[in-house]
């Protein structure tokens, strides 16, 4: 009769010792890895008796005088190292431990080259505990080492460009795939020698500021070479003054590189309009009078793509 109601007050008493709260286990604060600095990062264990109605705060003093203050506060169960979120070789603490980011604020700046204090508090109703005080120092980094993947991938390619440039040096009979649309200028030039027909050559919509139009001027050069050994006749429409200008000299060049400077003729390149469906509308004219043998659809086009192009089939 007396032992029952003693064990039932040692039970008693000991109920709060057995729900305490743990302190956070393995605190430590750190420069955050592979950044630009004004930042710390904050890592501890995790626990199995995390839940949402365990809140932890995160204190942040800028001395160890200084009074702390508060900066983050978050459920004790969020906040951890998921997959995917660091590369394996440059994880700042393991998977499924806890790990938060400070960032600097306008609340509370983070200086790099400056020590800063920091300590956690977990609260529980009316039951808390603070860590250990941890030390850390923000620092801008070099080196990415998340990035170190590209960098592998960047040496290796070099590698194998720098071998099969060597290889090639060694043996420059080394055989290369001939390429289809090259074929098929040819031929096409060709067949408008024979039919007796012009060549048409669109440089696209856009203006000499835009990649495409300059890839288009350069294989104009080429084809007016072609057309000028062949003897056959250009005609290349604008709606662009300046790529007019440009492709009148291109096409010059390349009559005189062929050796038939007097086969070239200055209205081979002419300005039509700069408005879109007035310019279509005036090389589809082109189209179905002089029957063109071959068209050229280089550079960038919008709507009228599919209009010049149902034209010109």
């Amino acid at each position: 009769m007396i032992i029952a109601p003693t064990l039932l007050l040692l039970l008693f008493l000991g109920a709060p010792a057995l729900a305490a709260i743990p302190a956070p286990e393995g605190f430590r604060a750190l420069d955050t890895p592979n950044d630009a600095g004004k930042s710390l990062s904050l890592v501890w264990k995790a626990s199995p008796a995390d839940r949402a109605d365990r809140i932890v705060q995160v204190w942040l003093a800028d001395g160890p005088d200084s009074p702390f203050q508060k900066v983050a506060e978050f459920p004790s169960n969020t906040r951890y190292v998921k997959p995917g979120d660091f590369p394996w070789w440059a994880q700042p603490a393991r998977k499924g431990d806890h790990y938060v980011k400070l960032a600097s604020s306008q609340a509370f700046p983070i200086e790099d080259g400056k020590p800063y204090f920091v300590k956690l508090l977990v609260r529980e109703g009316d039951q808390e505990v603070w860590s250990e005080v941890a030390e850390a120092t923000s620092a801008p980094n070099v080196f990415n080492t998340a990035q170190l993947n590209n960098l592998v991938f960047v040496l290796a390619f070099t590698g194998v460009l720098l071998a099969s440039i060597a290889a090639a040096r060694r043996n420059p009979h080394v055989p290369l795939r001939r390429i289809a649309g090259l074929d098929a200028v040819e031929e096409a030039i060709g067949r408008s020698t024979e039919m007796g027909r012009p060549i048409l050559y669109l440089t696209g919509s856009g203006g000499m500021d835009e990649v495409s139009t300059i890839a288009a001027t350069v294989i104009l050069g080429e084809v007016a070479k072609k057309v000028a050994h062949y003897d056959t006749s250009l005609k290349v429409p604008h709606r662009d003054p300046i790529v007019m200008a440009v492709c009148q000299e291109i096409v010059k060049e390349s009559y005189v590189a062929a050796g038939r400077p007097d086969a070239y003729k200055e209205d081979s390149n002419f300005f039509i309009t700069s408005d879109q469906f007035s310019y279509t509308a005036a090389v589809d004219g082109i189209m179905l009078r002089e029957k063109p043998a071959a068209n050229f659809f280089m550079g960038s086009y919008f709507a009228e793509s599919l209009l010049l192009t149902e034209t010109g089939a």
